[in-house]
Formats: structure tokens, C-alpha cells, sequence
């Protein structure tokens, strides 16, 4: 097998960071349906779907992508693969975007989790005139042209795939200097392409905040209410009542923390009626939504290879750091170490 590192752009060399698993699983798949031996390209075998791991060290996949463009002699080689993503590929993060109330608030969303795509080059965005630009770090001058292809392309793809619409920005901005043929830019973005720019950006017609989102994927809602479910049926006890409010406030703590108000209505009965029925059990609506967070937390942590940014977003909490305090509060300890424990606890 090949060694992708001897082909890195020297600009490459130093940086540190990642990018998610996904993008290198999309990489695999794209150089399967070319006919290409993506194992012998990118010097190592193809990760399972169940098994590919949460994130890449930036390092190892700029030198798969170079690999894989001289391979195929395809210098547009990101744009290609970044246009196949789909919400499906972020998993989780996924969900969560397709399942905000706006594209406000899905763009929120992603800026808050955005280490979840990529944590190179931090991303910015601002209004300008009647432009949504979206601007990338100074990081990204130096992580090449073909991963900056690709995590734009797959931000224009994902953009038109949530919206269920042909939205076209109104102009890309790459740093880098402009390459020999420019034509697979101007089929895929449809705007002006320039190149030579002091940062790497994108810019939306501000009209895109005011398009609606299409509906979840179903892929990605049973995905995560099989995960729900497996943590739930493992809880012990016949009140098959608080097992339906626990499930209620599993399936709202994916648009956000539940309310007692949402779940009672869900349930058909008032909220003070629910109030008072799980004070009778010894419990609080707030004490049963932290119980249920950390059986939650637990089950992700121990029989999930979920990223913790990933736990969080989850459980409903805006910020990773909101969910480890409450974490050291119910076990402890932190998210980390108790997942360390964990596994070694169930290797013997």
C-alpha cells in the first residue's frame, strides 16, 4: 500500500486538527464507484459504516485526498467528493440541523457544534449588504485546495439538501491560487468563483434564512430512537407510564432541553396533572429529566462510539462543557474517564 503522507502539499505539513470520519468514509465510497482500489490509494482498508472512527488527524486526511486526486489524475477531486454528503453522514449532528425550527437556527446549530465537521479552521458568519457569509479562519490558507474543496462543496451540497431547494450561493472565495481548469467550479457552485482571496468563504443570499427545512431524514430519526430505545428498555420496572414520559423527554432533548409543558401535551393530559402524578412516584419533572440524561449518557458513553460533543448535543445541552459539569455532578467524574472505565471494566 501507498503512503499518502509523501504527496501533502508542503503548506500541509504542521497542522493540527481534525476532520470527521465521515468525510473519510464519503472518500472510500467515492473511489469504490470509480473502480478504484481505495485501499491500496489511501494505504489502509475501508472502515466498516459501525466501526469508522469519530474523527481524522488533518494530517493523514489531506494526504488521503492527495493520494487519491493524482490517482485519478482529478485535481477537482474535493468538490467531487464533497458533493455526495448527505445529513446522514453527520449522524447525529445531522439530525439535529434537520430538526432545527429555521435555517437560522440550523446555521446556529452547526456554528455551536461546528468541531463536529471540522475543527481546523474555525468559522465566522456575518452579514453583508443583502450576502450570509460564511468565512473561514486563516488556518485554512494552509490546509490546501483540495480539503478546502471538499468542506465547501460539502456545505453548498448540505445547504440545498436541507432545504429541498436549488439555492446557489452568490459567490466562493478560495485563498488558494487559481488552478488550470476551473469549469468543474462553476458546474457545481453555479456562481462566480474567485480565487487568490485573503480568506476562504461563502457567501448565501440572505433569502436562505427564510427557506423552510424539509422534513428529517428517516434513516437518521430511527438511528437515534434505536438508541433512545436500547437505553430505555434496559431501565428497570412495570410503570409503564413513566417509561412513556421518559421517552417523551428523550425524543424532545433532541430539539432541546424538554419541557414539562411539551411532554404533557404529548402525553394528552395538563402539565399539572403530570406534575402531580410524578410527585405520587416520588419524583419532579426536573429530577426525572436529569435521571433520564444520565441513563441516556450512560448508554452513550458505554456502548456507542458517539464523540462526547456528540453526547452532548443528544442530551439537548448547548455546550459540551454544560454537559460535563452535569455529568461530574451525577457520577463523579468526567464523561471521559467514566467511558475509559467503562470499557475497561467490560474487557475483564
Amino acid at each position: 500500500m501507498s503512503n499518502p503522507l509523501r504527496v501533502l502539499p508542503a503548506t500541509v505539513m504542521g497542522l493540527t486538527g481534525s476532520v470527521p470520519g465521515a468525510y473519510v468514509r464519503l472518500l472510500f465510497d467515492y473511489l469504490a464507484q470509480q473502480g478504484a482500489d481505495a485501499g491500496a490509494i489511501l494505504g489502509e482498508a475501508p472502515p466498516s459504516p459501525e466501526a469508522t472512527p469519530p474523527s481524522y488527524p488533518v494530517l493523514r486526511w489531506a494526504g488521503m485526498l492527495a493520494a487519491a486526486a493524482r490517482e485519478l489524475r482529478d485535481p477537482a477531486l474535493g468538490l467531487h467528493v464533497g458533493a455526495t454528503i448527505t445529513p446522514a453522514h453527520l449522524g447525529p449532528l445531522g439530525y439535529v440541523l434537520l430538526a432545527s425550527q429555521s435555517v437560522l437556527a440550523a446555521l446556529q446549530r452547526y456554528l455551536r457544534y461546528q468541531r463536529l465537521v471540522h475543527d481546523v479552521s474555525p468559522v465566522r458568519t456575518y452579514p453583508a449588504d443583502d450576502r450570509l457569509v460564511l468565512e473561514w479562519s486563516d488556518e485554512s490558507r494552509h490546509i490546501g485546495l483540495l480539503a478546502n474543496q471538499c468542506g465547501l462543496a460539502a456545505l453548498v451540497q448540505f445547504a440545498r439538501d436541507i432545504t429541498g431547494s436549488d439555492i446557489d450561493p452568490v459567490v466562493i472565495h478560495f485563498v488558494e491560487p487559481a488552478p488550470a481548469d476551473v469549469a468543474p467550479y462553476a458546474v457545481l457552485f453555479r456562481c462566480p468563483v474567485l480565487f487568490g482571496q485573503e480568506a476562504t468563504r461563502v457567501c448565501f443570499p440572505r433569502q436562505l434564512l427564510d427557506l423552510p427545512l424539509r422534513r428529517a431524514d428517516p434513516a437518521l430519526v430511527a438511528m437515534l430512537e434505536r438508541q433512545v430505545q436500547a437505553s430505555l428498555e434496559a431501565l428497570p420496572g412495570p410503570d409503564h407510564m413513566l417509561q412513556a414520559v421518559r421517552r417523551c423527554i428523550s425524543s424532545h432533548l433532541l430539539d432541546g432541553e424538554a419541557m414539562l409543558d411539551q411532554v404533557a401535551q404529548e402525553l394528552h393530559v395538563s402539565g399539572r396533572t403530570l406534575r402531580r402524578w410524578l410527585q405520587a412516584r416520588g419524583w419532579s419533572f426536573r429530577n426525572l429529566l436529569e435521571d433520564t440524561r444520565r441513563r441516556l449518557a450512560e448508554h452513550y458513553l458505554r456502548d456507542t462510539p458517539l464523540s462526547l460533543p456528540e453526547v452532548a448535543l443528544l442530551l439537548g445541552y448547548s455546550e459540551q462543557s454544560a454537559f460535563n459539569r452535569a455529568f461530574m455532578n451525577w457520577c463523579g467524574m468526567t464523561p471521559r474517564r467514566w467511558r475509559l472505565a467503562a470499557r475497561k471494566s467490560a474487557q475483564g
